[in-house]
């Protein structure tokens, strides 16, 4: 199985889910995203997307242009499997990514400070196969659901937190208990999507029920229909 690995962004450094994949599978990887060509897609079983709309950590200009959203939803279409993880739900400035956050099923919306999150499985699928219930530290995301089809197969928790936030004039400060969706699947044309909303530091890659989801969905979307 060929796995090619999308990461690296202003607010994500590419090694925490570099690291976290190499640690169960054989991948490759694009940093920067001004060196990937299109035509190199379709050689791969499964695209894992770690990677906001930034072509690289140190270079905040956008990268998935119109023709490279285009692209990405033939891969799915024609049978490929796209994993997103975290920052890979994170939409571009004004709209701009509207065809891949369509894909993908979802965008980001928020999060509060870091602070303890509990996932846990809410119907059995084989992405939740022999997954318990973890708590680590991470930002607890918030979600916008765009598609109509998405299977939600696992939910997050975080506890309120109080006005010790430092960030006070922002949506983070006195932010109240909330549960989310934390894994889901669908699918388009022949492919496979699945997403998983936590990974934003390395504890959370490298904690052994979260390797067991991440082994279990690139399976997954692996595997064709």
């Amino acid at each position: 199985m060929k796995i090619l690995l999308f990461c690296d962004d202003f607010y994500h450094p590419g090694n925490i889910p570099a690291e976290g994949l190499k640690n169960i599978f054989e991948i490759d990887e694009v940093f920067d995203a001004s060196d990937f060509k299109l035509e190199t897609l379709a050689n791969y079983d499964v695209i894992v997307m770690s990677k906001c709309d930034h072509i690289s950590q140190v270079n905040n200009n956008p990268w998935k242009t119109v023709e490279v959203q285009s692209e990405f939803v033939k891969y799915v279409e024609n049978g490929g499997g796209l994993l997103v993880t975290h920052s890979g739900i994170v939409a571009g400035e004004n709209g701009s990514t509207e065809v891949l956050d369509k894909l993908i099923g979802c965008r980001f919306a928020s999060h509060p400070n870091n602070c303890p999150v509990t996932v846990g499985a809410l119907k059995p699928h084989p992405i939740t196969k022999g997954v318990g219930i973890f708590r680590e530290t991470d930002e607890h995301y918030h979600i916008e659901i765009l598609a109509d089809d998405v299977d939600i197969l696992a939910a997050s928790f975080a506890d309120a937190q109080g006005d010790e936030s430092q960030y006070e004039s922002e949506p983070y400060f006195n932010a109240p208990a909330y549960i989310a969706p934390a894994a889901y699947v669908r699918t388009q044309g022949k492919g496979r999507v699945c997403v998983l909303t936590p990974g934003h530091v390395s504890e959370v890659w490298f904690n052994p029920e979260f390797m067991k989801i991440i082994k279990n969905a690139v399976r997954w979307c692996s595997s064709k229909h």
